[in-house]
């Protein structure tokens, strides 16, 4: 069983600007996309506050976000790395096959990462984790580096969007029809 105690809302920044960002997507009519709650039985209940001190996973979470845009299924997960180099470690075996399942019914998965010491997001479509994941799984870096990362899918927020990830899909697709 897998426990839960509060370390201070690791990635909440990103997330948090996904979900400004959606809220954006959502009111122009460009995709449809929500977080996915990860299901826990709380153990522990602050009583003064009612707070949830301590819980465990009812089971393993998939992705962060699902929806759709335009017609076309999304799925992605956040990541914050706080490093130069990001840690495979940080991604689930069972993130992984569901991607995969996912991309194999047409629709289009990826990784939204913040690498917090550059303020940098990257888009990292499935295919490149996959990439990366592989390597690791047959004895090369459990990590991938930055300036392993195509300088094509760095981006900031722009007026309006804090995580613009549809034009980085739209980029993807294209590269992926060529």
């Amino acid at each position: 069983m897998a426990t839960w105690s509060s370390r201070g809302l690791r990635g909440s920044t990103l997330e948090e600007y996904i979900n400004r960002t959606n809220e954006i997507y959502r009111d122009k009519g460009l995709c449809l996309v929500q977080k996915v709650p990860t299901p826990i039985t709380p153990l522990e209940i602050d009583p003064s506050t009612r707070h949830i001190t301590l819980a465990y996973f009812d089971q393993k979470s998939t992705v962060d976000y699902i929806g759709a845009a335009q017609g076309l299924p999304i799925c992605f997960d956040a990541k914050e790395c706080h490093r130069d180099s990001f840690p495979l470690a940080n991604i689930h075996t069972h993130q992984m096959q569901f991607m995969e399942d996912f991309e194999a019914q047409g629709g289009v998965a990826f990784f939204l990462v913040f690498f917090t010491q550059q303020h940098r997001f990257y888009y990292l479509s499935f295919e490149e984790a996959l990439f990366f994941w592989n390597r690791s799984k047959q004895g090369g870096r459990k990590s991938f580096r930055v300036d392993e990362l195509k300088e094509a899918y760095f981006f900031e927020g722009e007026k309006g969007f804090f995580v613009p990830y549809l034009k980085l899909i739209n980029q993807d697709l294209a590269e992926r029809s060529s």
